[in-house]
């Protein structure tokens, strides 16, 4: 730096100049000394080149060997190198398809099981998918697919599974007659059973008793004995000796589609949704088969396909309950019951009013207390059936007291009205059987020989108790106590007397046509009759066992009965008498003004006579052991003479006392002087056995006196 900044750098460089010249000569110097050794080095070298080049040549052609000779081995090793790539490759793949063929063959699985139906296994399938292999394989495409499909597969399974629901809700429907159907031969198996075993202790009894006992037995056995069981709710119960085994509910409804379902939706976490449904669906049917069809009264198998049906909606329901975990509850079932019982009900008496034939309505009867007996076998109650089978008892009694009225027409139409003729010992048992009759004349008198009531007095017996035996049949299995039976009966026979065989009699009495001889008849009849009426008080204790003297049996009324309806006979027979009288007296024609009387009575007059003789003979000339059935001792026949007697009197004084007939001679007076005596003497000859001296003739004295 100095050089540069001074003045001196030629100086420098002159310096340096010479410097060099210095080191080229000491060089030059050093290489003169070294020059041999510098030759004989190149010498050397010149021979190690040579030395080197063979060497070089050699080392090539052994190169060239053995690059030639380990071109093969090169292939092999470059093969070996791929062998050994594919093998890793290949032992990598068969390791994830170890892992992903499990997961293949699941979902595989899962479709054969959706395609077979089988959708609970698919679901358990799919949660072990879902769970167990796709997190292991996550990381293929495929597994994404799959993973993204398992909620469109859990709606899938959830539809398909709904489906069988709804398609198994269809098919009970379809099947609920034929399961109450099925349930109510059961129970009526169950009752033939109990029947039978209640029977027999008593099979050596009379055939009343032995019916009697099976009635009560048949209860107390039915209150006694369970009838259902709760892991089913199907009744087993078999006659080997005269019934097949009948099936059960679940013979005839595959229940696996409801049981399915409800897992299905259980594990899926919907499982009030699901009974939210189904009860929701119950419901509707529920209200389906509680609506009557509008003919259902016009035949039996209309009401028992009604009753079938809701027996084997209940039968259902009962089996869901005991063999599903609250899909149902029995606050459930308790509310649809008291829905269908309110319905039912109503549905009976609406259609049972209809009933117009006492045999349908006896059935109807029979088929509800099977009913209620199958209902209650499954642990329903059904108290307020019994209690609307006693209003159905009040329109059964109603049915019968029409049926009666007829059946006593028909005997009243179609009697003679005369004695009925005995002609041997045969025929009189046949009459003393039908009818309760002593009298131990008439048993003395040698055949022929005669009743003196006529045929309607046994027919109409006969049909007095046919109407108790037919009250008893409703009043079988109604689960009452012998006292009710007893006054049910009572009050029922006391309708049929003094409404239903009061109306009828009331009704010959006053027909227009009816003749003297008939109402003597009728009313000898209905004495016969009124002292039967005890007869039939001991009747019905037979068959009920309650005593009259009980504090509440009602009385029957017959007694009161058959009086009426012979004071209206009575009353009939006089007034027909009067009227008679009466046609007679238009025939007369009397001529006020006539100078002389007549030799005699006039014709009128004597034919009416004749008419009053011939018909208090009727009275009179009655057999002997008649007499006796005469009311008040045979007065029938003197009060209907003095009836008569009376009436004529007064007709007669009404004819003189006309205000027309204004003046009369003396001539006609004696006239009708003649026809008074014709009286008189008819009077005085006693048509009717039994008036004290002249007081028959005491008719005639106004008339005579004027």
């Amino acid at each position: 730096r100095s050089v540069y900044d001074g003045e001196e750098h030629g100086r420098f460089m002159e310096k340096l100049e010479a410097r060099i010249r210095n080191h080229d000569r000491e060089i030059e110097k050093m290489c003169n000394f070294h020059y041999q050794g510098f030759v004989d080095s190149i010498t050397e070298l010149l021979k190690v080149r040579g030395e080197a080049q063979k060497l070089k040549n050699q080392v090539t052609d052994t190169n060239r060997k053995l690059q030639n000779e380990g071109k093969e081995l090169i292939l092999a090793m470059e093969e070996l190198r791929q062998c050994r790539l594919q093998q890793r490759n290949i032992s990598a793949t068969v390791d994830k398809l170890t892992l992903c063929l499990p997961v293949l063959e699941m979902y595989s699985k899962l479709r054969e099981q959706m395609k077979s139906k089988r959708h609970y296994p698919a679901l358990k399938t799919l949660e072990h998918l879902e769970h167990t292999f796709l997190p292991q394989v996550s990381h293929y495409r495929f597994c994404k697919v799959m993973v993204d499909n398992i909620p469109r597969l859990r709606e899938e399974i959830k539809e398909l599974s709904m489906s069988d629901l709804k398609d198994f809700l269809e098919s009970i429907r379809k099947h609920s007659d034929k399961i109450g159907e099925t349930a109510m031969k059961q129970a009526q198996q169950q009752r033939n059973l109990d029947n039978i075993v209640s029977q027999q202790p008593r099979i050596s009894g009379g055939k009343k008793s032995k019916k009697e006992f099976s009635t009560s037995s048949e209860l107390e056995v039915k209150n006694t004995s369970p009838m259902s069981e709760q892991d089913s709710g199907i009744l087993d119960v078999e006659d080997e000796d005269e019934e097949e085994e009948v099936p059960g509910a679940q013979d005839l409804v595959d229940f696996s589609p409801v049981y399915r379902c409800l897992h299905i939706y259980s594990v899926l976490g919907a499982r009030d949704t699901f009974e939210s449904y189904y009860r929701k669906q119950r419901r509707k049917q529920a209200r389906l088969v509680l609506q009557p069809p509008s003919n259902m009264h016009e035949t039996l198998d209309g009401y028992r396909k009604y009753f079938n049906q809701i027996v084997g909606f209940f039968v259902v329901e009962d089996h869901i309950l005991h063999t599903t975990q609250g899909l149902v509850n029995r606050a459930y079932i308790d509310e649809l019951w008291e829905m269908a019982l309110s319905k039912t009900i109503a549905a009976l008496r609406t259609h049972s009013s209809y009933c117009s034939d006492p045999s349908l309505v006896l059935d109807l009867k029979n088929l509800i207390v099977l009913f209620a007996d199958t209902l209650q076998g499954y642990g329903f109650p059904v108290n307020q059936l019994f209690d609307m089978l006693l209003e159905i008892q009040d329109q059964y009694s109603e049915t019968l007291l029409k049926k009666w009225a007829g059946v006593f027409r028909n005997i009243l139409d179609s009697d003679n009205y005369s004695p009925i003729p005995v002609s041997n010992e045969e025929v009189y048992k046949k009459v003393i059987g039908q009818f309760p009759f002593q009298d131990a004349e008439l048993e003395k008198q040698p055949f022929p020989k005669k009743f003196p009531f006529s045929e309607f007095v046994p027919k109409v017996y006969g049909q007095i108790k046919e109407f108790i035996y037919a009250c008893l049949k409703f009043s079988e299995d109604l689960h009452l106590s012998s006292t009710e039976v007893d006054d049910m009966i009572r009050k029922s026979t006391n309708l049929l007397l003094t409404r239903t065989l009061s109306n009828c009699l009331q009704n010959v009495i006053k027909r227009k046509n009816v003749g003297l001889t008939e109402l003597v008849q009728i009313i000898i009849n209905t004495t016969h009759l009124e002292k039967s009426c005890r007869f039939l008080e001991e009747f019905i204790t037979n068959i009920t066992n309650v005593l009259p003297e009980t504090v509440h049996t009602t009385k029957l009324y017959g007694t009161t009965t058959f009086k009426d309806a012979r004071h209206a006979a009575e009353e009939e027979i006089y007034t027909n008498l009067n009227q008679k009288i009466d046609q007679f007296l238009q025939l007369a024609d009397y001529d006020w003004m006539a100078p002389e009387p007549g030799s005699r009575a006039s014709d009128y007059l004597v034919d009416l006579i004749g008419f009053l003789r011939s018909t208090f003979a009727v009275f009179t000339h009655l057999p002997v052991s008649r007499a006796p059935l005469l009311p008040r001792g045979g007065k029938v026949a003197q009060t209907a003479c003095m009836s008569a007697c009376k009436h004529l009197s007064t007709s007669l004084l009404q004819l003189l006392l006309e205000a027309e007939v204004r003046q009369l001679s003396l001539g006609a007076l004696h006239q009708f002087n003649l026809d008074v005596e014709e009286c008189e003497q008819f009077a005085r000859s006693g048509p009717v056995p039994g008036f004290q001296g002249d007081t028959l003739q005491l008719a005639f004295i106004d008339l005579r006196q004027v």
